[in-house]
């Protein structure tokens, strides 16, 4: 990561900076252990190569199949939601190039990601495994069904926008789990979703936002 240096550091201090002016309640501060994990993550290496000297900017870019890598702060403000603890397992739905992955891989114990894209379900497993982030399994899939072999989950996280929560993903998660996901038809919204001790579930919007479209396979589940 030798040459990122000042890169990495304005980087956070944008993401502090938008969280602050966001005025998302209860996080106009990002908790310092997700801030370390932003600062940890290599960036430049999920974006393609003509785009590494723009790697850290506080901005979405495209990654290639018509997909992005979201904004640090955005990554930054749906890692904080979820609360990740040590212990935790979570699922992610929508790898990507693999980098909110292995930001969250820093924080739990292990993450399970689905990517329906199969050129980048393969490159960002290829990816995470060079990089040693050996607490992260992608697979090639429709992640509306979410991984029930590998749930129930503390945290789920979805990286695409749905136009309605998918229920497998409520199912798969744990009493007093938490899910960050963006949900609308045109304009989106950022959703908490947290899931009480008794089954039941608390919905909050966050904030607005603008996500690529939720894909799914051919024929639904899968």
């Amino acid at each position: 990561m030798q040459g990122y240096e000042a890169e990495r550091a304005a980087m956070i201090a944008a993401v502090r900076s938008t969280a602050a002016a966001a005025g998302v309640r209860d996080r106009a501060r990002i908790s310092p252990a997700v801030l370390d994990a932003l600062r940890a993550v290599p960036r430049h290496e999920f974006v393609p190569p003509d785009l590494r000297g723009r790697a850290y900017e506080n901005r979405p870019l495209p990654i290639g199949e018509d997909q992005t890598i979201s904004q640090p702060y955005i990554v930054a403000l749906m890692t904080d939601l979820l609360e990740p603890r040590p212990g935790h397992v979570v699922l992610e739905v929508g790898t990507g190039s693999g980098y909110q992955a292995a930001v969250l891989s820093r924080l739990v114990r292990r993450v399970h990601s689905v990517e329906i894209v199969e050129p980048l379900a393969r490159s960002s497993a290829a990816r995470l495994a060079r990089l040693g982030y050996a607490n992260v399994e992608v697979r090639h899939g429709d992640g509306y069904a979410g991984w029930p072999e590998r749930g129930p989950f503390d945290a789920i996280i979805v990286t695409a926008g749905a136009d309605h929560v998918p229920p497998p993903l409520v199912e798969q998660l744990k009493p007093g789990g938490r899910m960050v996901i963006p949900v609308g038809r045109g304009d989106q919204e950022l959703l908490l979703i947290e899931k009480r001790a008794d089954g039941t579930v608390r919905r909050r919007s966050v904030l607005p936002v603008a996500f690529v479209p939720f894909t799914r396979a051919p024929g639904g589940l899968r």
